[in-house]
């Protein structure tokens, strides 16, 4: 290599690094940007209810959530209206929500890829999946609790709230996929099972991963939603409970826990 090339290539690597480094202190940036707005958060959180600027009763403060949090923590918590731990409760919510999103997934991909082969099928329904889609759920609670029980409610109400978004989301992702790769397989003689599952699933796969993302909090939703009627366990129903004793310590507790859940 030339001492021209050398020169050269010594520059792209300096540039590189510089780039690098520019990309680094923006994401620090960032990160440090969204630390700051949470610790402004807490801070206000708890100054103004101690300085009696907000009621505390309605807010409780955050120095008040890790003693409520260790007061549940025992699967013999001293809450007269509650009957096991909070951890049990975050299971609970934990487990529904994983029920509910992987039912909601799965029969999502299967009715989406059913409208998608019988695209006459798919014009009947529409209306009705975009009406069934923008309905308010949480007016079936109380059919779901009749229907269906306390506890099987919950997973109801989970998949009501996120079974028709997907559906919607997935069969939209299997019509954006390109034509030309499906004349293509066609002109080599794929079958149209094989277009679908060698060329419009794997050409979803970013639709498909947007919809994971957005049905984990509908699921979610979907079982605190439940909960709030149905359940004498869950996340929900420790909202439910502490507000109508008026125990925000506990609320905000939950509110917490389902915050760190929804993170994760």
């Amino acid at each position: 290599m030339s001492k021209v090339e050398l020169m050269a290539a010594a520059g792209a690597s300096l540039q590189y690094r510089e780039w690098l480094s520019h990309e680094r202190r923006a994401r620090l940036s960032v990160r440090g940007a969204q630390l700051a707005l949470l610790l402004v958060f807490l801070v206000l959180w708890e100054v103004l209810p101690k300085a009696q600027i907000v009621n505390p009763l309605f807010t409780s403060y955050p120095s008040a959530l890790w003693p409520t949090f260790l007061e549940l923590l025992p699967d013999t918590p001293r809450q007269p209206g509650i009957l096991t731990g909070i951890l049990t409760h975050t299971w609970f919510t934990v487990f529904a929500t994983i029920i509910g999103f992987t039912a909601a997934m799965v029969l999502g991909i299967v009715i989406a890829a059913a409208l998608w082969w019988w695209n006459g099928l798919y014009k009947v329904l529409d209306p009705y999946l975009v009406v069934a889609n923008a309905m308010p759920k949480t007016a079936f609670v109380p059919i779901f609790y009749i229907w269906l029980g306390a506890t099987l409610s919950i997973y109801g109400m989970s998949l009501a709230i996120s079974l028709f978004i997907a559906i919607l989301m997935i069969y939209s992702g299997f019509q954006g996929v390109d034509p030309n790769k499906i004349k293509l397989a066609q002109t080599f003689g794929a079958t149209k099972a094989q277009v679908l599952t060698k060329v419009i699933l794997p050409g979803s796969i970013p639709t498909l991963i947007a919809a994971l993302k957005v049905n984990v909090g509908l699921s979610l939703v979907g079982v605190v939603v439940g909960e709030f009627q149905a359940a004498n366990i869950g996340l929900g129903y420790l909202i439910q409970y502490g507000s109508q004793i008026f125990k925000l310590n506990i609320v905000m507790t939950a509110i917490t826990i389902l915050a760190i859940v929804s993170s994760v």
